[in-house]
């Protein structure tokens, strides 16, 4: 059974974000340098190579906020894995979307869009972009896991990750470090 996972890098200050979003800068300003870690560059890289590689492995759908969306679909070239159908929570549907690189994004509202996104994702999971589209499935108690790539970086103002909303989160595994310490949590039910 799918599950679906928040993978997102944040700043040792909690931000997922730099200030400023905007198209020109869809990370805010130094937001960019919250990914660093992917290109496995830093200390210990063989180490968020591999981490990087097993997300991109268990990818079978997205779920992703409108505004992630907007700001994305052009860096992107299409959806954000080549193929990978991706589903926009918004209350604003339109027609799917073919991207350029063979993915489609379907528009839907929260609920329905988590349940198609964990069909199509089949044995796969189903990875969150967004921290708003995030902290909405955490309150609708739709996320089952959070993946934390924590950046030893201050960006000192921006995008909260979990603003205002409560959760229990029990370690599902030892935190894993290269130049990003790597953390996950499964989301307490109860």
């Amino acid at each position: 059974m799918s599950k679906i996972v928040l993978d997102v890098s944040v700043s040792l200050d909690g931000f997922s974000a730099g200030p400023n979003v905007r198209q020109d800068e869809p990370m805010g300003d130094g937001g960019e340098r919250l990914h660093d870690w992917v290109a496995g560059k830093g200390p210990d890289g063989e180490v968020d190579i591999g981490v990087r590689q097993e997300l991109d492995a268990m990818v079978g759908a997205t779920i992703i906020g409108r505004h992630t969306f907007e700001l994305g679909l052009s860096p992107w070239g299409g959806t954000p894995w080549p193929g990978v159908p991706s589903f926009v929570v918004t209350h604003r549907t339109r027609e799917d979307l073919l991207g350029d690189n063979g993915g489609t994004f379907a528009f839907d509202e929260l609920e329905s869009a988590a349940r198609r996104a964990k069909e199509a994702a089949g044995d796969k999971d189903v990875v969150v972009l967004g921290a708003d589209v995030a902290r909405n499935l955490l309150r609708a108690g739709l996320l089952d896991e959070v993946w934390i790539h924590l950046v030893p970086l201050l960006l000192g103002s921006g995008t909260r990750l979990f603003d205002g909303v409560p959760a229990e989160l029990i370690p599902a595994g030892k935190p894993v470090a290269g130049a990003a310490t790597h953390l996950r949590y499964r989301v307490s039910k109860h």
